[in-house]
C-alpha cells in the first residue's frame, strides 16, 4: 500500500467525522427552518424594532467583537493573506458603527413582504393577485466579511427568511462573536434565537453538507473569489444564486474627456481595492492613448502595479516614468486582483474593447468613458453585464448605492435576479386567487 493511500480505519474515521458535520448542519438548518415561520408573525414594526436592537447590540459588544477580530487579523496575518481580503477582514470601531449603521438603514426601507407585485380581476371575476413572500432559509457562504455577517442576518430578517451562515476560517472569531451578538439580541425580544444560525465550526465538510440540505435550506447563495462560487455552483444540490467574482472593465473611448478619465479610473482602482467593483482591467482607445500618462502617474502615487501590453507600456514608459510597469500575461485579462494591481490594454477601436470584455468579463460590471453618443449607444446595447455604466466609477455599483440599502451580493446570472440584491431580490412570490363559489366549466 503506498504512503499516500489512506488506511481503512483512517477512511473510517474521515466518513464518520462527515457523517457527525453532515448531522450537525442539517440539525442547524432544521432549527432555522423550525424558526422562520415566527418571523410570518411579525408586522413591520416588530421587524424594525428586532433590527435595531441587532444593531444597538452590535455597538454594545464592540470590545468583545473586536479583540475576536484581532485574533483573526493575526493569524491572517501570520498566513500571508492577500491584501484584499486582510481588508475585507479588517474591523475596528467605525467600521462596526458603519455595520450596525447599515442594519438601521435597512431597518428604515419599506417591507418587501406583501407588497403587490400585480393583481387583476379576471373575466370570470376571480380576484388575482402576486405577492411577495420570503424565500425561507437562506444559506451563505461566504470568506473574511464579517459585515457580511450582519448584513445578510439583517436582510434576511427584513425580508422574512432564516439564515444559515458559513463565513469561513479566516473569520472564525469574528463571526462567532457577531453571530452570538445577534442570537442574544432576538432573545431578548422572545424571537428564536434560531433565526440566525452559523455553522463556521464545521470548516469545508460543513460547507459540502450544507450544499446537500436541499429541503432544509431553500437557496444558497455564496460570495466570494471565484474558486468558492465555483465549488458551490457546481456541487450544490440545494438552488443557488449565483453571485459573481468583479474582473471589471473600464473602457476609454476616443472621445473621453481626459481629466475625468484620470479621476475616475483612479477612483475605481484604489477607493477600496477589495472589493468586487473595484477596477481590474483597462480598456484604452488607440487614439486616447494621452490619458495613459497621467493615468500612470496618479497611480503610481498610491502604488498601483501596472500590467500592460507592448503598447500601453511604451506610452508609460515615455509619459509615466514613475509607473510601476510589468508585462502583462494571458492570465492578466482575466484576473480579479483585488490588490493594488491593475491589467492595461490598447486597443484600436470599440468593438475590439467590445470583444474583450465578452471574453474576459466576470459579467458583474463595465464602464465606457466617453462623449461620443453612438459610442455610449454600442456599448449599452452590447455589453452584457449585470451593470452597465457610462462615463461613471465602477465603484458605484452597489446596492446601498443604488439607493437598494444593504446588498446581500451583486448576481451575475440571469434567473431570479441580477445586479446588486437587495430586500425585493431576497423574496420570492406566490399567487393569491379570491372567488365566490368560482368552479372552472
Amino acid at each position: 500500500m503506498s504512503e499516500s493511500t489512506p488506511s481503512a480505519p483512517r477512511r473510517r474515521a474521515h466518513r464518520a467525522s462527515t457523517d457527525r458535520t453532515t448531522t450537525a448542519v442539517h440539525a442547524a438548518a432544521k432549527a432555522a427552518r423550525e424558526a422562520q415561520p415566527a418571523l410570518a408573525r411579525l408586522n413591520r414594526q416588530q421587524k424594525d424594532q428586532a433590527m435595531e436592537a441587532m444593531a444597538q447590540a452590535l455597538l454594545d459588544s464592540t470590545d468583545t467583537i473586536l479583540e475576536a477580530n484581532a485574533r483573526d487579523c493575526a493569524a491572517a496575518d501570520e498566513q500571508g493573506i492577500a491584501a484584499g481580503l486582510r481588508d475585507r477582514l479588517a474591523l475596528d470601531a467605525d467600521r462596526l458603527a458603519g455595520i450596525a449603521g447599515q442594519l438601521r438603514d435597512t431597518a428604515a426601507l419599506p417591507d418587501p413582504v406583501g407588497e403587490v407585485v400585480q393583481g387583476r380581476i379576471l373575466p370570470n371575476g376571480l380576484r388575482l393577485q402576486q405577492i411577495r413572500v420570503p424565500l425561507g432559509v437562506i444559506g451563505m457562504v461566504y470568506e473574511a466579511r464579517p459585515n457580511v455577517t450582519v448584513d445578510a442576518a439583517g436582510l434576511a430578517l427584513k425580508a422574512g427568511s432564516a439564515v444559515v451562515l458559513r463565513g469561513g476560517s479566516a473569520a472564525l472569531h469574528s463571526n462567532t462573536a457577531i453571530i452570538a451578538v445577534l442570537r442574544e439580541a432576538l432573545t431578548g425580544l422572545g424571537l428564536p434565537s434560531d433565526l440566525v444560525v452559523g455553522i463556521d465550526a464545521h470548516g469545508r465538510d460543513g460547507v459540502d453538507a450544507l450544499m446537500r440540505a436541499r429541503g432544509l435550506v431553500d437557496v444558497l447563495i455564496p460570495r466570494g473569489g471565484a474558486g468558492l462560487i465555483r465549488r458551490v455552483v457546481e456541487n450544490s444540490t440545494v438552488p443557488v444564486i449565483e453571485t459573481g467574482t468583479g474582473n471589471t472593465h473600464i473602457v476609454v473611448d476616443a472621445s473621453a474627456d481626459r481629466d475625468q478619465a484620470v479621476d475616475i479610473i483612479v477612483n475605481a482602482k484604489t477607493q477600496r481595492i477589495g472589493v468586487c467593483n473595484a477596477l481590474e482591467t483597462l480598456l484604452v482607445h488607440r487614439d486616447a492613448t494621452g490619458v495613459l500618462g497621467p493615468v500612470g502617474q496618479a497611480l503610481a502615487d498610491h502604488d498601483v502595479t501596472l500590467h500592460a501590453d507592448d503598447a500601453a507600456a511604451a506610452v508609460f514608459a515615455q509619459e509615466a516614468p514613475d509607473a510601476r510597469v510589468v508585462p502583462a500575461t494571458p492570465e492578466d485579462w482575466e484576473n480579479e486582483y483585488l490588490a493594488l494591481d491593475l491589467a492595461v490594454r490598447v486597443v484600436d477601436s470599440l468593438d475590439e474593447a467590445i470583444s474583450h470584455i465578452r471574453r474576459y468579463s466576470s459579467g458583474h460590471t463595465e464602464s465606457i468613458l466617453t462623449r461620443d453618443l453612438a459610442s455610449r449607444e454600442t456599448f449599452l446595447r452590447e455589453v452584457d453585464s449585470a451593470v452597465v455604466m457610462v462615463n461613471a466609477s465602477t465603484r458605484f455599483s452597489d446596492g446601498g448605492e443604488f439607493g437598494f440599502g444593504t446588498e446581500i451580493g451583486i448576481s451575475t446570472q440571469k434567473l431570479h435576479a441580477r445586479g446588486p440584491m437587495g430586500l425585493a431580490e431576497m423574496t420570492t412570490t406566490k399567487w393569491i386567487v379570491e372567488g365566490e363559489g368560482h368552479v372552472r366549466l
